[in-house]
């Protein structure tokens, strides 16, 4: 059960060590662009490539569809990046239901993990496979694997990182399951850290917070949902930026030195590595410095 790419190595993998996939579910199709076409998951698109069935309930708590799950009379689910399961659902399987997550639980609980570590400013973060619970991602733990974080790896850099971690560790999780040879952790729930769904009016610079927080706000939202900053009534989304030792003035000001970018904090300039005004391609500094008016004085807020 899934929808993004982040699965799409684990779903090879379960495939390639012969284990029988009788179906997958993800999310209905969305009608997307000018044209309003249908749109699919990628994990969709993958299982119809190898000719698995594939369920798109509108709700996982329809009856049809929980019959139709029942029926294929599942030894175990896997579940990475999808919907909240009922307790009626994750508990079918004769061996239970397991996620894989992208933290080491029970540090960032929740629907965005990678996020929240690279914002928080962690060097370490990881993925984890564990048992589904009533409560969410608070079931005992199977595996962990640790993933390092660079001061300058962003979201994306992450991402796929522990994407592709991330198959070996399910592989080796399926098959202890199936052996009986699993020795869990109860996650200690003294230790947990929330990560919840970052939304839009989430995403705005404050450049009067210390360049070390803005950078790595800046990072870990980067690609995706972006960090954005506004001028004159536009946006301008700030994907790539660089930690100085310079001294800053005003908060928020933009200026350029030769072909760098810069832009103050409370206390060091951030570099600007790659911008994307409104309306925009994404750029780097030195095509939006050519493109600048010198004569005005930028100030983000």
């Amino acid at each position: 059960m899934g929808s993004p790419d982040f699965g799409i190595p684990s779903f090879k993998k379960i495939l390639e060590a012969g284990y029988d996939v009788p179906a997958v579910v993800t999310v209905p199709d969305k009608q997307k662009g000018r044209g309003l076409k249908l749109q699919y998951s990628d994990v969709k698109k993958f299982a119809l490539e190898n000719n698995i069935d594939v369920l798109q309930p509108e709700s996982l708590k329809d009856e049809s569809f929980i019959q139709s799950i029942k029926s294929l009379n599942p030894d175990l689910f896997v579940i990475i990046a999808f919907r909240i399961l009922p307790t009626e659902i994750f508990k079918i399987p004769k061996l239970g239901s397991i996620n894989l997550h992208a933290s080491l639980l029970p540090k960032y609980r929740g629907a965005a993990p990678i996020n929240w570590a690279i914002i928080k400013g962690e060097e370490v973060s990881g993925i984890t496979t564990f048992f589904l619970d009533d409560k969410v991602d608070t079931g005992n733990i199977i595996l962990q694997k640790e993933i390092p974080i660079d001061i300058n790896d962003t979201f994306g850099d992450v991402y796929y990182r522990m994407s592709d971690a991330g198959s070996p560790l399910l592989i080796e999780t399926i098959d202890k399951i199936k052996s009986g040879n699993l020795n869990l952790l109860k996650q200690d729930n003294t230790l947990a850290t929330k990560a919840p769904k970052i939304f839009r009016t989430d995403c705005r610079i404050n450049w009067d917070d210390k360049s070390i927080n803005v950078h790595n706000f800046i990072r870990g939202l980067s690609p995706v949902p972006s960090a954005y900053t506004t001028h004159n009534n536009k946006t301008y989304k700030i994907l790539k930026s660089s930690l100085t030792q310079n001294p800053s003035s005003t908060p928020g000001k933009l200026f350029a030195e030769g072909k760098m970018l810069f832009v103050c904090t409370n206390d060091n300039d951030i570099g600007i590595l790659q911008i994307q005004p409104e309306g925009k391609k994404p750029m780097n500094a030195v095509d939006f410095i050519n493109g600048m008016n010198k004569s005005e004085e930028i100030i983000f807020n």
